[in-house]
């Protein structure tokens, strides 16, 4: 089964690798699920944030 992407220049939505309209990469279009115990936040709010201040969006 494939999953759609979507393009990460332009924003488009394509199930191929490549988008159509600008030549751009696409990616996954959709969040990775939530889970309690997720091993990768930390690194994810550091990268998010790197002064510090997770409070922040």
């Amino acid at each position: 089964m494939r999953k759609i992407l979507k393009c990460r220049e332009c924003g488009a939505y394509t199930l191929s690798q490549k988008c159509a309209k600008c030549g751009g990469a696409a990616g996954t279009s959709a969040p990775p699920k939530y889970s309690s115990e997720d091993k990768w936040a930390a690194y994810r709010r550091r990268y998010r944030f790197p002064e510090g201040n997770a409070s922040a969006s």
